[in-house]
């Protein structure tokens, strides 16, 4: 069974795939574009790494006659994707294309208008590109495509649906305790893209104002999100799923399987381990996904597991099995480390735990961001060749 490690392109310099597999996987899932970033990375040439918005590779006429052309990394032309693309064949191991897709500050300073609108008509989240718009769905396709023109086994699509309020921009500050509801008001989108496409539209739109207003006004935090907003954000999942169906068949077209990645339970544990609620694929609608029809439009489907908890992990992996049926390969991903995992023994408690309830495969985010103990906890559980279904 196929078990990946995540991995960022500058953090490849001074490693070769042998060493990145020699913490206990059998593929490499690399960042062939990637967003803006600050990142502490224990065991890099630079311990702390700036990443900037763009692509591993050249152009080549990838994104031709398209508005929205992603920015070129540095060292792109060295072509570090294909070098890795040699090594991992030479050693006959899957190697995966990871792209964030609905994410890039630079295009969205670039373009304004592709972004999300908030209820008051703000363009005040760059770094979120709207689905709904046709640009940016062009702009999407075209990225699948390159990817997998890499020689990927698969491409890895991150963000890949709408964004959220707390995390449009690199650098964020409030001072009004907005709540739960009244932050998600503010991170759902009106332009005009999305008012053509989602019923009820403008009515939503007036209900988030006049839920966000008095907030913003010195009143109480808003707590519950009202019943028209929840419905309006129910009916974006057909945006979202039929982008990604759009892209899965670019992709295949090119002989590699898309796996969609949701963001949810990053969502609700990223800060600390702890998430609270329902599982997340109950509350995947926020950001426009819907698990169960985006069984029919992609292969492979991959949510992050980020909890303290193998209990929690199971819960979640469960609940995400049963929306997508049997048929959608599902990734459960973990971290090794912090903020939730405590040890080699913790990490095994929870595979487990995610393969007992439904994963067919557990991947590890990821290789540059970990002290290389963490790292080693992964091979620790996957040395033990008796545990049914490694290998």
């Amino acid at each position: 069974m196929d078990s990946s490690l995540y991995v960022l392109v500058e953090d490849l310099r001074g490693v070769d795939a042998a060493g990145i597999l020699a913490h206990g996987v059998s593929s490499i899932t690399v960042g062939a574009a990637y967003h803006r970033a600050r990142d502490v990375t224990p065991h890099g040439r630079s311990r702390v790494t700036f990443r900037h918005d763009g692509v591993h590779f050249p152009l080549d006429g990838h994104f031709d006659g398209l508005r929205l052309v992603p920015p070129v990394r540095e060292g792109a032309d060295e072509q570090p994707l294909r070098a890795l693309r040699e090594e991992t064949r030479a050693l006959g191991v899957p190697l995966h294309g990871w792209g964030v897709f609905l994410h890039n500050t630079t295009l969205g300073l670039a373009f304004p208008d592709v972004t999300q609108e908030n209820c008051f008509g703000d363009r005040a989240a760059p770094a979120d590109l709207c689905p709904s718009h046709p640009d940016v769905r062009a702009y999407a396709v075209a990225l699948g495509r390159a990817i997998a023109r890499q020689g990927m086994d698969s491409v890895v699509a991150e963000s890949l649906h709408f964004g959220t309020f707390g995390h449009g921009y690199h650098h964020e500050r409030s001072f009004v305790e907005l709540g739960p509801a009244a932050e998600f008001a503010l991170g759902l989108c009106f332009c005009e893209h999305c008012r053509r496409r989602v019923p009820e539209a403008d009515h939503a739109r007036d209900v988030a104002a006049r839920l966000v207003a008095p907030v913003l006004d010195g009143g109480p935090p808003a707590e519950e999100i009202p019943d028209v907003l929840a419905e309006f954000a129910r009916a974006r999942t057909p945006v979202v799923t039929s982008l990604a169906a759009e892209v899965a068949d670019a992709v295949a077209a090119e002989g590699s399987p898309l796996t969609f990645v949701d963001l949810t339970g990053a969502m609700k544990g990223y800060a600390d381990g702890l998430p609270t609620g329902a599982p997340a694929a109950a509350d995947a609608w926020q950001v426009g996904v819907d698990p169960a029809s985006l069984a029919g439009a992609v292969p492979s489907y991959a949510v992050l597991c980020y909890a303290r908890e193998a209990g929690r992990i199971a819960e979640d992996v469960a609940a995400y099995r049963a929306a997508l049926g049997p048929d959608t390969a599902l990734r459960a991903v973990l971290r090794p480390g912090r903020p939730e995992t405590a040890s080699a023994e913790h990490l095994a408690a929870k595979v487990d735990a995610a393969r007992a309830s439904g994963a067919d495969t557990v991947d590890f985010y990821q290789y540059g961001l970990v002290p290389l103990p963490v790292l080693d906890r992964i091979a620790v559980h996957r040395l033990n060749e008796r545990r049914p279904g490694w290998r």
